[in-house]
């Protein structure tokens, strides 16, 4: 790997790639060009050339790239390549259905431990997985190797449940809560807002010359 800063921008497509890529490996497809990755994505194929560029050299001009040996590159710079082992706080209706959509996830990250603070919460069972208490977060942590943190709690809680997954060890972190949340460098932290997607889908209902804006 070349020892260049990757931006954030091409780390969010790389999963992008991947996706498409096992669709293709599914119906059997050996080879794929840039252009029929362009064409599908709806993406610059000279954009994707240059993203996949800086990981190395995957594809033979004139001839494309290989899908297997694409998937398996990709996998490997996204660290799918092994096992990646996730936490999640917050067992409402979004958690709960993260959980059971644990089921159809087929690469090395899924969701091995879940967590309430609601003691009436504690030992329900949702897709095999059992709520444990917060009290039991930084041992489980330890003893499951958990390195990512999903939090689906209220926004009031949510900060105080990031610390908690920072002082346990955890380095990254995915927010649903619709809050800011703070961590110390070295944490790396995403923020999924429903809420701000909706809304800015809103602007785009009513300015016409924004529809056409697709790329950006």
């Amino acid at each position: 790997m070349k020892p260049t800063k990757i931006s954030e921008a091409v780390v969010r497509r790389l999963p992008i790639y991947l996706r498409y890529l096992n669709e293709l490996s599914l119906s059997d497809v050996q080879t794929v060009s840039s252009q029929d990755l362009g064409e599908k994505l709806d993406l610059n194929p000279a954009q994707i050339r240059k993203d996949l560029a800086y990981f190395g050299e995957f594809g033979r001009k004139g001839v494309g790239y290989n899908v297997g040996y694409l998937i398996e590159k990709i996998r490997q710079i996204l660290k799918l390549d092994r096992p990646l082992h996730v936490a999640l706080v917050g067992t409402g209706n979004l958690g709960r259905a993260l959980c059971n959509y644990n089921m159809y996830l087929k690469d090395n990250m899924k969701i091995t431990s879940v967590f309430d603070a609601d003691p009436s919460k504690e030992g329900v069972v949702i897709n095999n997985l059992t709520v444990e208490p917060m009290s039991r977060l930084p041992q489980t942590v330890k003893e499951k190797e958990i390195s990512i943190g999903i939090i689906t709690v209220p926004a009031a809680e949510a900060q105080n449940v990031a610390d908690r997954f920072v002082e346990a060890g955890v380095r990254a972190i995915l927010n649903f809560a619709p809050t800011v949340i703070r961590t110390p460098e070295g944490v790396r932290i995403h923020h999924a807002d429903f809420t701000s997607e909706l809304l800015s889908l809103a602007y785009y209902m009513n300015h016409e010359e924004a529809l056409d804006e697709r790329n950006e």
